[in-house]
């Protein structure tokens, strides 16, 4: 449980920082210009975070914990899509309604949260 807290004190702040400066409310413009090399750039990022998380924590426990080890094979495979498929990935990004867009970061919001909850709550 120790790592899974550590993880989730790290992780979570982290996705809730990222999450709310991507919102459309915060930078209206800032994926108007991207461009596949940045989408390559941040799949690295992302893989090697996701693999990290995954090589320290690969618990499949029916608890909060879980949503470290989810969140890790998630920026793994998002991570690689990123790498392999950048262009495309990039293409597809634009196509998709700002509305879907929203839905999902705020359901990763909410992730980011508990994780947050989780990683700096006392234990009682």
């Amino acid at each position: 449980m120790a790592s899974s807290k550590q993880i989730a004190a790290l992780a979570g702040p982290t996705l809730v920082a990222m999450l709310v400066s991507e919102f459309p409310a915060v930078q209206p413009h800032l994926y108007d210009s991207q461009i596949p090399p940045v989408v390559y750039l941040s799949g690295v990022l992302m893989f090697v975070a996701g693999l990290a998380i995954v090589r320290a924590h690969n618990i499949w426990a029916r608890n909060w914990t879980v949503l470290v080890t989810l969140t890790g094979w998630f920026f793994l495979v998002l991570g690689l899509v990123r790498i392999f498929a950048a262009s495309q990935y990039n293409q597809a990004a634009k196509g998709t309604s700002s509305t879907v867009l929203m839905v999902l970061e705020g359901i990763l919001l909410v992730i980011a949260l508990i994780l947050t909850y989780q990683g700096y709550r006392r234990e009682s």
